[in-house]
């Protein structure tokens, strides 16, 4: 296969990880992270049900690709995310060399591969990522979207539930 066909074939393995996040209650990103055409580690956010800040994708496949090769150096490792990765996540992947990122949907709020920061890249940095971005980069924010949506009508639905009691016990008093 050539390198765009893997990019697609990987970004795919993401977002079934990104699918098992949202499956939880979670944001949907994914990430797979691949050495030798294999994937030795699979992540998925976890950030909400497990109340840890840190528990991005990125950094659940980090921690278990350093288990699999038993070295926190992951030098010729690529890491598929289905989101552009934080500043958090871009520290954790130059600190652990990976060689190359690949994202779907970027981040222009918070994103630290070149949207709103380049971190991996940042000239001073001792190591440098490679970076290739929008990778099924549309299937990628369609799927943040469709949560973010079903996230703001479930806020809605929760607004209008505590406002009704109040109402049918309003009406219920002055009959």
């Amino acid at each position: 296969m050539n390198k765009v066909k893997d990019d697609i074939y990987w970004m795919h393995k993401a977002i079934e990880q990104a699918h098992k996040a949202q499956e939880i209650g979670e944001i949907p990103v994914g990430a797979v992270l691949v050495v030798d055409n294999k994937i030795i580690a699979k992540g998925w956010n976890h950030s909400i049900i497990d109340n840890d800040p840190t528990a991005h994708a990125e950094i659940m496949a980090l921690r278990k690709g350093g288990k699999h090769l038993q070295n926190y150096r992951l030098l010729d490792a690529t890491l598929y995310i289905t989101l552009e990765p934080c500043v958090m996540c871009a520290g954790a992947i130059v600190h652990s060399r990976v060689k190359r990122v690949v994202y779907g949907a970027s981040d222009l709020k918070t994103g630290a591969a070149g949207s709103f920061i380049d971190i991996l890249q940042h000239p001073g940095m001792n190591h440098k990522v490679e970076i290739t971005s929008g990778v099924l980069g549309e299937e990628c924010s369609q799927l943040l979207s469709q949560f973010f949506k079903m996230r703001r009508a479930e806020k809605k639905q929760l607004k209008k539930q505590k406002i009704s009691p109040v109402l049918v016990n309003t009406e219920q008093t002055t009959k």
